[in-house]
């Protein structure tokens, strides 16, 4: 595959999640180069946004498998993972995979459910498997998982330590759509549109997953100049000596940012990675990963102020 194909068939992709989910198109952008990249991301945004229809899609959209687990206060690693179940007839245990066994998890309300629930989330999205009764059991090659948490809603909740946030590629926050927007998902919902039931909307199905690693190989062989690389280096470790940040992003972060410039630059049809690229994806790349002083958060500062100062503090390479 090469990059012009690989730029027509996330551009078809894209195409196909925009029909459907209205007024999140740079969300969605994200969502995909997230997939492109081999990566996870985490999906912020009040409800009744459409975080969930967006996983629903992209999984109808690339023909992958999809499993969506609603985490709860309950919910025990078990529940997830599987478990291994005595057969009678044969007198052994065999394993009974849980509903991570997908190609696209979507968790849902991630942060409603108990650290132990989460560790267990946490080994499939690092190593890409998953042990239960000491053996181990690999993930699907496509394995993702879209996380959705609510921001204003903390009673219940467990907030995501941040050595969980970390393995997370992006954090896409979904705000609401404007009002031209909204009028359109008002439009579609009388014109007979409804979100619970996909066959009420003509999705076709673009990639599979054998597809979907071939895309995932053109974007890890993706041309980036030295020049580029040290740019993405000098981000990172200014993060690290900013006054108004407590905790910068780590060395993985910087790995993340490499590969998230190089799936931004196969969305804009390019063959190598720019500057530019590097400052789209840094964004979502960095929001969770930076922890700011509480007194810089009184005043209203948010992560995202503070990658903006960021991108005007470091020189970009020519």
């Amino acid at each position: 595959m090469d990059i012009r194909k690989a730029n027509e068939l996330a551009g078809e992709v894209l195409g196909q999640l925009s029909s459907v989910v209205v007024g999140q198109y740079r969300a969605l952008q994200q969502m995909m180069i997230a997939l492109m990249a081999g990566g996870h991301a985490l999906v912020e945004g009040v409800p009744g946004t459409g975080k969930t229809l967006m996983s629903r899609v992209l999984g109808a959209s690339t023909g992958l498998s999809f499993k969506r687990i609603q985490f709860t206060p309950d919910l025990m690693p078990s529940d997830i993972v599987g478990v291994s179940v005595y057969n009678t007839a044969s007198g052994e245990f065999s394993f009974r995979g849980g509903p991570i066994f997908a190609d696209i998890v979507l968790a849902d309300e991630i942060n409603r459910a108990p650290a132990k629930t989460q560790s267990a989330l946490l080994e499939a999205m690092q190593e890409g498997t998953v042990t239960v009764d000491g053996k181990t059991h690999d993930m699907s090659k496509a394995f993702t998982v879209f996380a959705t948490q609510n921001p204003v809603e903390f009673e219940g909740t467990y907030p995501l330590p941040e050595a969980e946030l970390d393995r997370f590629m992006f954090k896409i926050v979904v705000d609401y759509p404007d009002e031209e927007m909204e009028a359109r998902i008002i439009d579609n919902a009388h014109s007979g549109f409804d979100d619970s039931d996909l066959t009420t909307v003509d999705i076709r199905q673009v990639l599979d997953a054998e597809t979907l690693l071939e895309l995932q190989g053109v974007v890890k062989q993706m041309h980036i100049e030295e020049s580029v690389r040290r740019y993405i280096t000098s981000l990172i470790r200014l993060t690290r000596t900013m006054r108004q940040v407590s905790l910068g992003a780590s060395p993985r972060a910087g790995v993340m940012l490499l590969l998230a410039s190089k799936g931004q630059a196969v969305l804009n049809g390019r063959d190598f990675v720019t500057p530019d690229d590097v400052k789209e994806a840094a964004f979502p790349v960095l929001r969770h990963r930076i922890l700011l002083h509480p007194e810089v958060e009184v005043e209203g500062r948010t992560p995202d102020d503070c990658i903006r100062d960021l991108l005007t503090s470091v020189e970009v390479p020519r």
